[in-house]
C-alpha cells in the first residue's frame, strides 16, 4: 500500500516539477551553469572530456615526433612552444618529461575517468533504473564544476615559464618532492597537486551519488537481478572510486607536507649538489604503495564502465540475450574485489620482499579468470547472432579485441621473474595502452555512437563512423603492437633520446613507423569530432527507439525534460535482454511490457510470475480506486 501511494505522489510532484522546469530553463545560466539535470551534466562531462582528449593527443604527437625523428628540426613549432624549442631547433629534454607527464595525467583522469564515469554514469543511471534524476542534483552539479576547476588549474600549468609537472604521471618522489630536482617540480607540480585535489573531490561526489541512486531510486520491479549490465558496471566502478581515491588524496597530502613544511614522509638521506638534505627516516616506496593502491583500481575505474557499455551494445546488436548474465555480474564483482589486492605488481623492482612479490603475482594472475569469463561471454553472445554492424557495435568488438591482446601481455608482466626484465620498457607502455587506454576509449566511443540519439535526438552519420572506426582500430594496433618488440629489445620508457645506444640503431625505422601511425591515428579523431558536432545540429532525426532496444531509457520522449518521463515512471516486469525470444511477435520485448501481455513467448518459470504480476496489478488498481474516492 505504501509503495503505491509513494509512486502516485511521486507522479504528481514531478508532473508539477516538469512544468516548472520547462518554464524556467530557458536562460543560459540555469540551463548550463547551474543545471541539476543529470543529462545536461553528462553532456558537459562529455564535451569537456573531448577537449582534454585533443590536448592529450596533441602532447603525445609532440613527443612521438621527438622519439621517432630524434634528428628532426622542430623550429616550425617555435611559435607554439616558444622557449621549449632550443637554439638547435630541438625539443627541450625537461619539457619532454613534462609532455609525458601531462599526457598520462590528462588521458587517465580527465579523459577516461571523466569521459566514462562522468558521462555515462550520469546519463544512464537514472534513465535505465527508472529514476527522475540523481539522488542529489546539487552534488552532481558540484561534481562537474570541481572537475572543471581541476581542468582549468591543470591547463594553466601548461603555460608556466618553468613548465608543467615533469615527474611522470605517477609523480614519484623524491623527483616530485624536491623543487630543485627539475624545473617541472616547482610551480608546475604544485598546480598538479591542487588540480588533483579538486579532481578527487569531484570523483568522490560523483561516486557517492551514483551508489546512492542505484540503491535507493530504482523504479517498481527493478530488482538488482533486472539491472542492465551497464548499471552494474557503473555501480561497482563508483564503489571502487569511493574506496581508492581517498588513498591518493592521502599520498598527495603527504607530498605537499614534504614539499612545503619540511617533513620527511618520502625523503631520506638525499644529497643535492654534494650537500646532504636534513630529511631522514622517510621512504619513497611508501608513496608508491599509496599511489598504486589507487593506481591499479584506477585501471578498472576506466575499464569496467567500458565493459558495461560493451555488454549492452553487443547484446542489442547481436539480437540475442547476453550470454551468462549472472556470470557477468559475478565476474565484475570478482574484478572489483581483486583490483584492490594486486597493486604491488607495479613494484616488483623496488626491492620488496620476494615472498610478498610472489603473493601479489599469484593474485594478479587470478584476476585473469574473471576477465576471461567476460571475454568468453562476449564471444558467445556474438556467436551465431543476427549481427548488425553499427559504428557502436564495431567499437565494442574492437574493445573485445584489445582486451584479449592487451590482457595476454598482462599475464607476462604479472609474473615477477619476467616483469623484472620488462619493467619500465616499452613493453609495459604497449600493454597498458592496449588494455586500459585503447579498450576503454573504444568503450567510450561505442557508448557515444549508441546513445547519441538519446542525448541529442539525432543520429550520427554511420559512414563517417565506419571510417573513424577502421582508421582508429588499425592505427592503434600499428602504434602499440610494434612497441612490444621495442620493449623486449630493452628500450626504456621516459627516455628523451636513445641515439647514444648502439643497439637502438636497428630499431630506428620501427620507431619512425610507430610515430607516423600515432600521428595518423590522432588525425582520424577529427572525423569523429566533425561527425559529433555536425550530427548534433544537422543529423537525421532519430526515432524513439532506433536500435530496437529493451532497456528503459528508450521509453522516454525524444527530448526528455528534467524528470525524464512526463507521466508515471514505467514499472519493470522482466530482465533487460529479452531479444529474439522464441514465439514473440518481434525480436525484442522492452522491460516495461508485462509478462501477461506476452503469453506466447513466456518461459515455464515466467508463467509462475504472471500470476503474481496479475495479483499485484489488481491490488494497485484497487488502491487507486480507493484514493480517488477519498
Amino acid at each position: 500500500m505504501a509503495t503505491a501511494t509513494v509512486a502516485h505522489h511521486d507522479t504528481e510532484v514531478h508532473g508539477h516539477k516538469d512544468h516548472h522546469d520547462h518554464e524556467h530553463h530557458d536562460n543560459f545560466i540555469t540551463k548550463y551553469l547551474f543545471t541539476t539535470d543529470h543529462k545536461m551534466i553528462a553532456k558537459q562531462f562529455l564535451v569537456t572530456g573531448m577537449f582534454w582528449a585533443l590536448i592529450g593527443g596533441l602532447l603525445s604527437t609532440l613527443f612521438r615526433l621527438q622519439l621517432g625523428f630524434p634528428d628532426m628540426n622542430l623550429e616550425v613549432l617555435r611559435p607554439i612552444l616558444g622557449g621549449w624549442i632550443d637554439e638547435a631547433g630541438k625539443l627541450d629534454p625537461t619539457f619532454y618529461l613534462a609532455l609525458v607527464t601531462m599526457h598520462g595525467t590528462i588521458m587517465v583522469f580527465f579523459v577516461l575517468t571523466a569521459g566514462l564515469s562522468g558521462t555515462f554514469s550520469n546519463f544512464l543511471i537514472p534513465l535505465q533504473i527508472g529514476a527522475r534524476d540523481m539522488a542529489s542534483g546539487f552534488m552532481n552539479m558540484l561534481s562537474y564544476w570541481f572537475f572543471f576547476v581541476s581542468g582549468v588549474i591543470m591547463f594553466i600549468s601548461l603555460f608556466l615559464k618553468t613548465g608543467p609537472a615533469g615527474g611522470g604521471w605517477v609523480v614519484y618522489p623524491p623527483l616530485s618532492a624536491l623543487e630543485q630536482a627539475i624545473p617541472g617540480s616547482g610551480m608546475g607540480m604544485t598546480l598538479w597537486l591542487i588540480s588533483m585535489t579538486f579532481f578527487i573531490a569531484s570523483s568522490l561526489l560523483g561516486g557517492i551519488n551514483y551508489v546512492t541512486t542505484v540503491i535507493n531510486l530504482r523504479t517498481k520491479g527493478m530488482s538488482f537481478s533486472r539491472l542492465p549490465l551497464t548499471i552494474w558496471a557503473f555501480f561497482l566502478t563508483a564503489i571502487i572510486g569511493i574506496l581508492s581515491f581517498p588513498v591518493l588524496f592521502a599520498a598527495a597530502l603527504l607530498l605537499v607536507f614534504d614539499r612545503s613544511f619540511g617533513t620527511s614522509f618520502y625523503l631520506s638521506d638525499i644529497y643535492v649538489a654534494g650537500e646532504a638534505l636534513p630529511n631522514t627516516g622517510g621512504s619513497a616506496v611508501l608513496y608508491q604503495h599509496l599511489f598504486w593502491f589507487l593506481g591499479h583500481p584506477e585501471v578498472y575505474i576506466v575499464l569496467l564502465p567500458a565493459l558495461g557499455i560493451t555488454s549492452e551494445v553487443i547484446a542489442t546488436n547481436s539480437r540475442k540475450p547476453i550470454f551468462g548474465y549472472k556470470a557477468m555480474v559475478v565476474s565484475m564483482l570478482g574484478i572489483t574485489v581483486l583490483s584492490f589486492i594486486v597493486w604491488a605488481h607495479h613494484m616488483f623492482v623496488t626491492g620488496m620482499n620476494p615472498f610478498l612479490g610472489s603473493i601479489f603475482m599469484f593474485l594478479t594472475l587470478i584476476i585473469a579468470v574473471p576477465s576471461a569469463v567476460k571475454v568468453f561471454n562476449y564471444l558467445t553472445t556474438l556467436w551465431r547472432g543476427n549481427l548488425i554492424f553499427t559504428p557502436g557495435m564495431l567499437f565494442s568488438i574492437g574493445l573485445v579485441s584489445f582486451f584479449i591482446s592487451g590482457g595476454l601481455t598482462g599475464i607476462f608482466l604479472g609474473n615477477s621473474a619476467i616483469d623484472i626484465q620488462l619493467h619500465d620498457t616499452y613493453f609495459v607502455v604497449a600493454h597498458f595502452h592496449l588494455v586500459m587506454g585503447s579498450a576503454s576509449f573504444f568503450g567510450m566511443m561505442a557508448g557515444v555512437y549508441h546513445w547519441f540519439p538519446k542525448m541529442f535526438g539525432r543520429m550520427m552519420d554511420a559512414k563517417l563512423g565506419y571510417i573513424h572506426f577502421w582508421l582508429t582500430f588499425v592505427g592503434v594496433y600499428m602504434v602499440f603492437f610494434p612497441m612490444h618488440y621495442i620493449g623486449i629489445a630493452g628500450f626504456p620508457r621516459r627516455y628523451y633520446s636513445w641515439t647514444n645506444f648502439e643497439f637502438t640503431n636497428m630499431y630506428t625505422d620501427l620507431n619512425m613507423f610507430v610515430s607516423v601511425a600515432a600521428i595518423i591515428t590522432f588525425a582520424a579523431q577529427f572525423i569523429f569530432i566533425f561527425n559529433f558536432f555536425y550530427s548534433m545540429y544537422r543529423g537525421r532525426k532519430a526515432s524513439l527507439n532506433p536500435w530496437n532496444s529493451t532497456t528503459l531509457e528508450w521509453t522516454t520522449p525524444l527530448h526528455p525534460g528534467h524528470g525524464n518521463w512526463p507521466g508515471e515512471i514505467p514499472t519493470v516486469y522482466r530482465w533487460p535482454y529479452d531479444y529474439s525470444k522464441p514465439g514473440a511477435a518481434e525480436d525484442f520485448i522492452p522491460q516495461h511490457i508485462p509478462l501477461s501481455q506476452t503469453p506466447e513467448s513466456n518461459l515455464p518459470h515466467e508463467q509462475e510470475l504472471v500470476q503474481l504480476e496479475l495479483e499485484i496489478m489488481k491490488e494497485e488498481a484497487d488502491l487507486v480506486a480507493n484514493e480517488s474516492k477519498h
